[in-house]
């Protein structure tokens, strides 16, 4: 009975690494959404590292993680590395910029393998703009590999979705309104300025004397 069970398993881990060798070890993750924003509003929260932590859904998962920023502040060049608990450590790259229609960017996380490689794709039409979000990595070699990259999906396409409607919340902010005009007296020449104009009352005329 014994023997019977271990051959079984046997077979059943062989048949697992044989079907992990023939899946593949790409994946690809691609979201949309449309946001009531033009694409100079959104380009510039996607390119830019430093806007990253307010809508990214794994930056909400640990708000203490350690960040830190190099290169220029936006486009091409632009880098950024994090160190988290639990989000794991990696680092992410901006490797082309189309302003304000396409960015693209490297990204690595550490013991995942060779770099994934991302895009925003920016597209206007009327008042707002059709955003897709798209990510290709490879997952490793061997069966291993292929099996986890039936999983890798499900986990990446929830942070997706969550990253694309915060920024989507983010981006159809009003923007802040526009400041008061200066008044008239503000601008008067100090050789022109009266007590009234400073809003002091203006001093009596001395008495005459009878």
């Amino acid at each position: 009975m014994v023997k019977r069970l271990l051959i079984g398993l046997g077979a059943l881990i062989a048949i697992c690494l044989l079907v992990g060798f023939v899946l593949p070890n790409t994946v690809t993750v691609t979201r949309s959404t449309s946001i009531n924003a033009p694409a100079e509003r959104i380009y510039a929260l996607v390119a830019a590292p430093k806007q990253w932590p307010q809508w990214a859904a794994w930056n909400g998962r640990d708000p203490n993680m350690t960040i830190t920023y190099t290169g220029p502040e936006s486009g091409a060049g632009a880098a950024w590395s994090w160190v988290s608990k639990s989000e794991g450590d990696g680092a992410m790259r901006m490797i082309d910029a189309k302003p304000p229609s396409r960015i693209s960017y490297e990204l690595t996380i550490r013991g995942m393998g060779s770099p994934s490689r991302g895009t925003f794709d920016l597209t206007s039409s009327g008042g707002a703009t059709s955003v897709t979000w798209s990510m290709t990595a490879t997952i490793g070699m061997g069966p291993i590999g292929g099996w986890f990259a039936l999983i890798v999906p499900r986990r990446i396409t929830p942070d997706f979705d969550r990253g694309l409607a915060s920024l989507k919340r983010l981006a159809e902010m009003p923007s802040a309104p526009e400041p008061d005009p200066p008044r008239a007296d503000a601008h008067a020449s100090p050789g022109n300025v009266t007590p009234g104009a400073l809003g002091a009352a203006p001093e009596p005329a001395p008495k005459s004397r009878p």
